[in-house]
């Protein structure tokens, strides 16, 4: 990730599969105001978002939703 945001955010999101899945993962988060970028691995399900604010976790669970998915506890 090449922007320097003041926050990090660490989550681990289940049930995706493919290329198509961290797209539609990246768009709702990205979709966050003062989210800046949106970093999703595939393999480990790990999404890394930088944001101007802190994000709660309820917030990142439901643009996670909104693309068909969860996170893990």
């Amino acid at each position: 990730m090449g922007v320097t945001a003041p926050f990090r955010t660490t989550v681990t999101v289940v049930g995706m599969t493919c290329g198509h899945c961290t797209s539609a993962v990246s768009s709702e988060l990205a979709a966050i105001a003062g989210v800046q970028d949106v970093d999703v691995t595939l393999v480990s399900g790990a999404v890394t978002v930088a944001s101007e604010r802190q994000l709660s976790r309820a917030e990142l669970a439901a643009a996670v939703a909104e693309a068909g998915y969860g996170l893990a506890d």
